[in-house]
């Protein structure tokens, strides 16, 4: 795996980590081929004193050959890639552990927490600025809308990216199984503040969840 990714935190992040490097090493390996061609026939076809150019109409072998190879690796990312799309992107759980919204505004993010009733749209709702909190290896569910522009909630140690489009909901959800504390930019260019608009997940160990909902709710009643 690359070494330069940053560390995976989500169950579902090996199948992105493993495409990405996949479709990496297949783009490394075209690009050193090509290369070697290009310098290869820059010195065995170079111009010769006396050696007269040799036209040709081409080589229909080859030709099928480089046309029917990089189809057949396509064809082959597209069914390994279509599963993990579907996992990640279309098949949202039916009952997460954890629900959360964010509203993306120039320039922070708006998180809000259900309160001890479960329910949004209430008087018991929590909002925090820039504060995503989490239990460990629960499913957590984000449902997200923006303000004003286009901002994107990306979580790299997630393998979490998605856009937060005005007058629509998007949604993002993913199982962490590491705790620790990670960053949240906006991955969308959102104006003059793009690059203050950065958010933190914590993601705690199921006893220091429960604590900081208390702690949470205890002082929004107060």
């Amino acid at each position: 795996m690359m070494s330069w990714l940053p560390e995976n935190i989500s169950a579902d992040g090996e199948y992105v980590d493993f495409l990405f490097t996949l479709i990496y090493y297949i783009t490394a390996a075209t690009f050193v081929l090509v290369a070697v061609c290009m310098a290869t026939f820059l010195i065995l076809y170079r111009q010769k004193p006396g050696v007269r150019a040799t036209y040709t109409h081409g080589n229909n072998t080859l030709e099928i050959i480089w046309t029917i190879t990089p189809a057949i690796i396509l064809i082959v990312i597209l069914f390994l890639s279509h599963a993990s799309w579907a996992k990640l992107k279309l098949s949202p759980p039916a009952n997460p552990d954890v629900r959360l919204e964010v509203i993306g505004k120039q320039f922070n993010w708006i998180v809000i927490y259900p309160g001890p009733d479960g329910k949004f749209g209430t008087k018991d709702d929590v909002k925090l600025d820039n504060q995503v909190n989490i239990p460990i290896n629960k499913t957590v569910l984000i449902s997200m809308r923006g303000e004003d522009v286009i901002h994107s909630f990306f979580i790299p140690h997630a393998r979490v990216k998605q856009d937060i489009v005005p007058g629509r909901q998007t949604r993002v959800w993913f199982k962490p199984v590491k705790t620790g504390k990670f960053e949240i930019p906006c991955a969308e260019l959102c104006g003059t503040g793009h690059s203050g608009m950065k958010g933190e997940l914590v993601v705690h160990s199921e006893e220091s969840y429960k604590a900081f909902l208390s702690k949470l709710y205890a002082k929004k009643s107060s």
